[in-house]
């Protein structure tokens, strides 16, 4: 059911969808923003350094599941906030209402709410122009930057192919906005994203009428991506829907693209630690990419993960350690 506050509509997902999952055992916290609930995670010790998990699309806190328990055993504080529009966090049914400002700044009110400090940031997908911002807009709060493929806008980026090709599959008439029958959601591109399942078994299959075939982790993975929208309709799904539209190079205006610019200036000029975790069979944000922006910030570190795109949610453990070394 739809419902207003503060004139902004909104749906709100069921607790119950999300009882199945067992991998996630956190307790769900929320703020308020403007009259709209927003989830995230906080676990371990109230005095502890910070460990800031911000994720991109068409994800939630989930997505960092090992990287927390990774961390959380090390003796860190993680935090790991759902856009509004994503996880457990509400979501808003009006497309006018999403831009990279707005997520930008419901972050920033999410990090001074809890008086984030002596944080360690990591970010990938649209978590990238989100929680770096907030660096560069609050970087006395911070104290590491662990970037995961992701990027900045700026004039001389060149948008790879699987991005603008991201772009078209999402707008109206796209295969992922128009053409692809209900049964093909979130949680099935989750699976096929982290590569656990073939395109043959998920998509093809949908397309062609039959029945995708998933493994029991492939199958458990996809029902925690579709836990958040599930029995919401389209009105539930517009906060994916928008991300896709707000990249710079469809619509500078919606992704903030000149602020973009501006701390793609500040993030290359920091003296923090910066390490790269990068999944270099990404066909969005390409190695060759990672390898020149770690190249833009000599002292940076790079860590190369075979995987795909969402690297965190195959290799968190991996890259937990990876950082954990170097704070060490």
């Amino acid at each position: 059911m739809i419902v207003t506050e503060n004139n902004v509509p909104f749906v709100r997902t069921p607790d119950t969808n999300f009882a199945g999952i067992t991998d996630f055992p956190y307790s769900p916290r929320y703020i308020d923003i403007d009259g709209l609930r927003m989830h995230y995670v906080d676990e371990g010790p109230r005095d502890a350094p910070v460990v800031l998990m911000v994720h991109g699309m068409p994800t939630w806190s989930y997505l960092y599941r090992h990287m927390i328990a990774r961390f959380l055993a090390a003796g860190y504080r993680c935090v790991a906030p759902d856009h509004i529009g994503f996880g457990r966090s509400d979501k808003v049914t009006d497309p006018d209402w999403y831009d990279i400002a707005r997520h930008t700044a419901n972050l920033r009110h999410f990090v001074t709410t809890l008086d984030l400090r002596d944080v360690t940031l990591v970010v990938q997908d649209w978590g990238g122009p989100t929680g770096l911002a907030q660096y560069a807009a609050m970087p006395e709060r911070f104290s590491r930057l662990v970037i995961m493929n992701t990027w900045l806008h700026h004039a001389e980026y060149e948008y790879s192919p699987g991005i603008l090709q991201w772009i078209e599959q999402n707008k109206p008439g796209g295969i992922f906005r128009d053409n692809v029958p209900q049964r093909f959601n979130w949680g099935t591109l989750m699976a096929m994203g982290t590569q656990r399942v073939s395109p043959q078994d998920s998509l093809f299959a949908i397309l062609s009428d039959g029945t995708p075939v998933f493994s029991a982790e492939a199958l458990a993975v996809k029902n925690a991506y579709d836990a958040p929208f599930e029995g919401l309709g389209e009105a539930g799904v517009t906060g994916p829907r928008r991300f896709p539209m707000s990249i710079p190079a469809h619509d500078p205006l919606a992704g903030n693209a000149a602020v973009q610019e501006q701390n793609f200036s500040t993030v290359n000029a920091t003296r923090l630690p910066v390490h790269f975790a990068w999944g270099v069979n990404d066909n969005v944000f390409t190695r060759e990419w990672g390898r020149k922006w770690h190249g833009l910030i000599p002292h940076s570190t790079w860590f190369e993960v075979p995987a795909a795109h969402f690297l965190q949610d195959t290799h968190g453990t991996e890259i937990a350690d990876y950082v954990l070394q170097h704070m060490r």
